[in-house]
């Protein structure tokens, strides 16, 4: 199994920055694509950006020029930097993984971190 474990999260005025972070740890053979989503209370989980094992990286419209997705492959770590951040950014922050394992290692699963809240309020 791969466990992720996510930080970083807190309270923030509206225009601040946070830095969230992910690490990966257990059976892991080969971490793949690593993510960011968010969900807001009463909506949906909704992606926020995603990083290949190559380094591409995508983001969805609203975080384009704002947030910063990075990854250490050498920690199994995924990090997402937050810039002018909004009232709108308010939610919990997962961390979403694709690994193989080396018990099967030509399998791909996904795993979940437990979630960082992030909250935007002055």
């Amino acid at each position: 199994q791969v466990q992720l474990v996510e930080s970083g999260g807190g309270l923030v005025q509206p225009g601040g920055s946070l830095r969230l972070s992910c690490a990966a740890s257990g059976s892991i053979y080969r971490l793949y694509a690593m993510g960011w989503y968010r969900q807001a209370p009463g909506k949906q989980r909704e992606l926020v950006a995603t990083i290949s094992s190559d380094g591409y990286t995508n983001y969805r419209d609203f975080v384009k020029g704002r947030f910063t997705i990075s990854r250490d492959n050498a920690k199994n770590t995924v990090y997402l930097q937050m810039n002018s951040l909004k009232p709108e950014d308010t939610a919990s922050y997962y961390c979403n993984a694709d690994s193989s394992l080396m018990s099967t290692p030509y399998k791909v699963y996904t795993y979940w971190g437990q979630g960082t809240q992030v909250t935007v309020s002055s």
